[in-house]
């Protein structure tokens, strides 16, 4: 398992419902959280399987942005 980090525009509690389907429906996506607080609006997921790429494309398909951190 490994945590992989993301910049986001995940800004709110309302952006965090609207990305919830995309991530919790993603297989290979153990756990995934956003830190709204922090001024990157850091996106960590966990997973076994998926790279970087592969968690950007999920993350633009919900409307959002995400880059590596």
């Amino acid at each position: 398992m490994k945590d992989l980090k993301f910049k986001t525009n995940i800004n709110c509690g309302s952006c965090v419902a609207n990305i919830s389907p995309f991530l919790d429906k993603a297989e290979g996506i153990n756990e995934w959280k956003v830190d709204t607080t922090n001024a990157q609006k850091i996106l960590t997921v966990s997973t076994a399987n998926l790279n970087e790429a592969e968690v950007i494309k999920l993350v633009q398909e919900a409307g959002y942005k995400a880059e590596k951190l």
